[in-house]
């Protein structure tokens, strides 16, 4: 995995302020049996990544291009599910 001994170091060195998991499409699988992708983590901790940025976290992504409208479906069903306007959210 790409900077894993840098993310596990990281870890150790802040346990209450880091956490690490994976999404790894090959061998990993999502809530509905289908490949395990970032979306779906994300939704997985929506409750707790939301209140991060309500506090001024920010969210990164890095990868290709191509997996971007299936984050950003996610983070509009998301929206949606939490009674946030998802273009105001994404300003």
């Amino acid at each position: 995995l790409l900077y894993d001994d840098e993310f596990q170091l990281a870890k150790e060195q802040n346990p209450e302020n880091f956490r690490i998991d994976y999404a790894l499409s090959r061998e990993q699988e999502n809530k509905n049996g289908g490949k395990m992708y970032i979306q779906d983590k994300v939704e997985e901790y929506a409750d707790e990544i939301f209140a991060k940025l309500d506090n001024g976290a920010h969210m990164y992504f890095c990868g290709l291009k191509g997996m971007m409208p299936g984050i950003q479906d996610m983070l509009a069903g998301v929206c949606e599910g939490k009674g946030i306007d998802y273009n105001e959210f994404i300003k």
